[in-house]
């Protein structure tokens, strides 16, 4: 992700996204049309709104953050809220639960429309019951864009239009959906050693 993003670049080799090699692309120009969703998603001490506004170059509508929490499954909960919108998260989010922190943070990169959504172990911390309803967020978050998705549980990639396995830092399989994972009979799974 580091790469795609340019934190550094690679020493060999190139990253092409739409044809464009990465380095001809001015970084912030190339870093407005990404977001990521990681695995620990941080939330600051404001409230909800702000905290789904967060970082924005623009000014933003109610509605456009309604919007966004709909799309991330988080607007039923944040109602029930007394404060709604205006209820504080707590230092780190420690007021919310691990999958209401999750689409929040789903919710704030949504509100930025990203062509290119990247996920980093965005379900790995959570427990069945909270990854099934941020998996519907991810879902809904994947539509009309490319999303790039590094995962440990196959429910999260079992979507996807390409699968690529990589094991010790090489690419041990490649294909598409879950077809490919019947095909490759798991072989990935198991231990070369």
């Amino acid at each position: 992700m580091g790469l795609l993003e340019r934190f550094y670049d690679t020493s060999r080799g190139n990253i092409y996204v739409d044809g464009e090699n990465i380095r001809d692309v001015n970084i912030k120009c190339l870093r407005s049309q990404m977001c990521i969703v990681s695995q620990e998603p941080i939330l600051f001490d404001c409230t909800i709104e702000e905290n789904i506004m967060y970082g924005l170059d623009r000014e933003v509508s109610h509605e456009e953050v309604v919007n966004a929490a709909k799309l991330a499954n988080i607007h039923k909960f944040i109602l029930s809220l007394p404060l709604g919108y205006e209820t504080r998260v707590g230092e780190k989010g420690t007021q919310l639960s691990g999958g209401q922190k999750q689409r929040i943070a789903i919710a704030r990169a949504l509100i930025r429309n990203p062509s290119i959504l990247l996920l980093d172990e965005a379900t790995s911390a959570l427990d069945t019951e909270s990854e099934q309803v941020v998996q519907e967020a991810l879902e809904n978050a994947r539509k009309g864009r490319t999303c790039l998705v590094i995962a440990h549980r196959l429910s999260t990639i079992q979507n996807s239009n390409l699968i690529v396995v990589v094991n010790e830092g090489k690419v041990a399989e490649k294909g598409s959906s879950l077809k490919f994972l019947v095909l490759s009979n798991f072989s990935f799974l198991s231990d070369p050693k």
